[in-house]
């Protein structure tokens, strides 16, 4: 039988129950047991696909095409292992599903409340993973902060579960903030204190208290959180902030967060953590042998979590290259013909992201002009991809009023169009091109290169494509589609043979970038930015140069 550990959160929001859920799992994982992690989220939307970035950062989408938390990226990038939609439930999906059953008549004439359909949904949904012996333990994180009224019907659903279970099948762990006032010079428990009453009050009670912190914990302020909030001292974990996500595992490894849980859940079997990918992973991160400059072309660069799994691959694709890539934000909406030599022009690369709608693409193209032009390493995402074929349509082909039907709907040149399938669709939710479909690569190309096999499976998530129509007449001025669908004929990527590195891909390969196992294209791309760097040094630098030679 599963175990399950609850991750829940009090005083704010945005204190990282993600990334101590991921790194909690890692830990486990490491230690040769088998973990998986969900995410309840309170809002009422069914799914994130719906949601403006500013409001909710990136939408993840999993191989079988459920459009969920970015959490769910985090759990993917840390365990090197797929979610899917059974990882992620939002309140909207519960109340759907018994809605559903109650027009169906399976309630049988009884007044459908909170207490106990809700709940009892809601419980059924986290113990689905456990069912099928396919994990040891299931963590499940639950998005929102204690005492915001939405949260109430997940915290009872534990609640009842913890009441349910023997009780070393379930543990609670509780994330607080413990601020440092400036000012006194000194760390504050109240909240925390606050935080955990709060949740008590609730009927639930905490096993573990995690405090994020600035400042460390000392072992007085750690014996008086565990008094005021009715733990043990050693069920006290400092998580004090670090300079990147992927060194908490270590910390929660070193407070000894893993060993905890698993003594609590009377589990014996289990080895010393293997970590020597990670650690090795760490070290590359942290002392890089050169830097690049990338520019992020975007409309949503004032929100970091908007690009998250952009970041990330960048992370992890700069660690496999030893080297420091700096992100450059550049808003879209402010690139024109006149500023765009100016904006771009100490770039080592350019990275043009996914997005919808007309706000921001003229400066998208002009952006990609520039690079083209320049011999600027490429790499179109998505929306970028298509920015990059209207570009080319318009400056190459002399296409002058070239477009996507997204952005106008009457252009004479749609080198973008709405897919076939989608043109009857009204609804907006979960009808995209959503999920992991496969790619046929061209022999000898730039794809071909980075993969290194002839077919691969990347997942999806838009409604306009390449219209194959105008293919031919993009082929004969050079640019190349080298990835296509093999069943639709849809062109996936293409590519620019002569430009040292110019590439668009009409999927998202970032949703599928971890640890262990960096995107390929990231990886090239950056390599690529790396030699451009050093090439515009040497020339910059005679002397360099003649050693270069």
């Amino acid at each position: 039988m599963a175990k399950y550990i609850f991750v829940t959160g009090g005083v704010t929001s945005s204190l990282g129950k993600g990334i101590i859920a991921a790194s909690l799992a890692k830990l486990l994982q490491a230690r040769g047991l088998r973990v998986t992690i969900q995410k309840f989220d309170p809002y009422i939307n069914v799914d994130p696909g719906t949601l403006n970035p500013y409001e909710h950062g990136e939408c993840f989408v999993t191989e079988d095409g459920a459009e969920t938390d970015l959490d769910l990226g985090h759990y993917e990038r840390f365990l090197n292992l797929y979610t899917s939609q059974a990882n992620n439930v939002t309140t909207g999906r519960i109340y759907q599903t018994v809605i559903n059953k109650e027009r169906e008549g399976a309630y049988l004439g009884k007044t459908v409340q909170v207490i106990p359909h809700i709940t009892d949904e809601i419980k059924r949904r986290m113990l689905l993973l456990g069912q099928g012996n396919k994990y040891d333990i299931i963590i499940t994180e639950l998005g929102g902060t204690v005492g915001d009224i939405e949260s109430l019907p997940f915290i009872e659903a534990v609640r009842q579960l913890q009441w349910e279970m023997p009780e070393e099948d379930c543990v609670v762990v509780h994330l607080t903030l413990i601020p440092y006032l400036k000012a006194a010079k000194e760390l504050k428990t109240k909240p925390t204190q606050h935080s955990v009453k709060l949740l008590s009050q609730e009927g639930v009670h905490p096993d573990i208290i995690v405090c994020r912190t600035e400042e460390p914990l000392s072992p007085d302020i750690k014996k008086k959180v565990a008094l005021f909030c009715n733990v043990k001292p050693e069920a006290v974990i400092e998580a004090a902030d670090m300079p990147t996500i992927y060194e908490v595992p270590l910390t929660m490894m070193r407070e000894k967060l893993d060993l905890i849980c698993l003594k609590k859940m009377n589990i014996t079997h289990f080895h010393e953590p293997e970590l020597s990918r990670w650690k090795e992973f760490l070290d590359k991160l942290k002392y890089p042998k050169s830097k690049v400059t990338i520019g992020l072309i975007g409309k949503y660069i004032e929100l970091q979590d908007a690009y998250k799994s952009i970041l990330e691959s960048f992370v992890h694709a700069g660690a496999m290259n030893e080297c420091k890539v700096q992100v450059v934000n550049v808003h879209s909406e402010f690139i024109t013909d006149e500023n765009v030599a100016e904006k771009l022009g100490n770039l080592d690369g350019l990275l043009v992201a996914p997005g919808f709608g007309h706000r921001g693409v003229e400066g998208k193209i002009i952006a990609v002009k520039y690079a083209r032009e320049n011999r600027l390493p490429f790499f179109g995402i998505c929306l970028g991809m298509q920015m990059a074929v209207i570009e080319f349509a318009r400056n190459v082909l002399g296409l002058k009023s070239a477009h996507s039907t997204e952005m106008d709907l009457h252009t004479p040149d749609p080198v973008i169009d709405l897919m076939e399938e989608q043109k009857q669709v009204t609804a907006k939710g979960g009808t995209m091109r959503l999920g992991a479909y496969p790619c046929v690569l061209k022999e000898g190309s730039l794809a071909m290169q980075i993969y290194g096999k002839p077919e691969i499976s990347e997942r999806h998530r838009h409604r306009w494509e390449f219209n194959n129509a105008y293919l031919s007449q993009f082929e004969q001025a050079g640019m190349t589609p080298s990835g296509t669908n093999p069943e639709s004929g849809l062109v996936e990527i293409i590519e620019l043979p002569h430009h040292p590195f110019f590439i668009g891909v009409q999927y998202h390969p970032e949703l599928k970038s971890t640890v262990e196992s960096p995107q390929p294209i990231f990886v090239h791309f950056i390599k690529a930015a790396k030699e451009f760097a050093e090439a515009k040094n040497a020339v910059r630098n005679p002397l360099l140069q003649s050693e270069m030679i």
